[in-house]
């Protein structure tokens, strides 16, 4: 997956851009295009597994139909931590949030699977790390993100061992042992 194709036709308005406050598009558009510059300069194979690692997050963050912006910095933090620059992962982790809250469902398959097929099994451990990680970012990983980091870690083909000891890192995290929304707590 090129970064040109994971862009799409939205190069010239970021995602975040708050419609009602003008823009300097030419500048804005000046900016995108150096970053996409430096992305495609990327060896092809490095490009790819960025990409894919980008979405398989926004795929997480999203597990719950919102991406808190504790989410999104922590998906930045990850990518910058890959081996892109803040700016080069600003424009990406936008990129997969749009990808994700507009093409998610069969593609969150695919891709992931994709990503699988690209990595070593340490690279997919870091990714399955990464994901519980900016799930916790906003403090809490809800039953419905624990159901999507599972659904990862399969598509990745981590072992139930190893899955379940990423998750005994972020026991403190999870809220889903206790169970699914408020029933037990008398709240109707």
């Amino acid at each position: 997956m090129s970064f040109m194709r994971f862009l799409g036709s939205r190069t010239s308005q970021p995602a975040s851009v708050n419609p009602s406050e003008p823009i300097p598009l030419a500048s804005e558009t000046e900016a995108v295009r150096r970053i996409v510059n430096r992305l495609e300069a990327l060896p092809p194979d490095q490009a790819r597994l960025l990409a894919g690692m980008a979405y398989v997050l926004a795929r997480a963050a999203y597990a719950d139909l919102e991406i808190s912006d504790a989410e999104t910095v922590a998906m930045e933090g990850e990518l910058v931590g890959s081996g892109l620059d803040q700016s080069q992962a600003v424009l990406v982790v936008e990129m997969a949030k749009l990808q994700e809250k507009t093409a998610s469902g069969t593609s969150d398959y695919l891709t992931t699977r994709e990503f699988r097929e690209l990595s070593t099994p340490e690279q997919r451990m870091t990714v399955l790390r990464a994901c519980f990680r900016v799930c916790a970012a906003d403090d809490a990983i809800s039953g419905t993100e624990s159901a999507t980091l599972d659904e990862i870690a399969s598509e990745l083909d981590i072992a139930r061992e190893d899955l379940h000891a990423v998750r005994a890192e972020f026991a403190d995290k999870i809220s889903a042992r206790l169970g699914f929304g408020s029933f037990s707590s008398g709240q109707g």
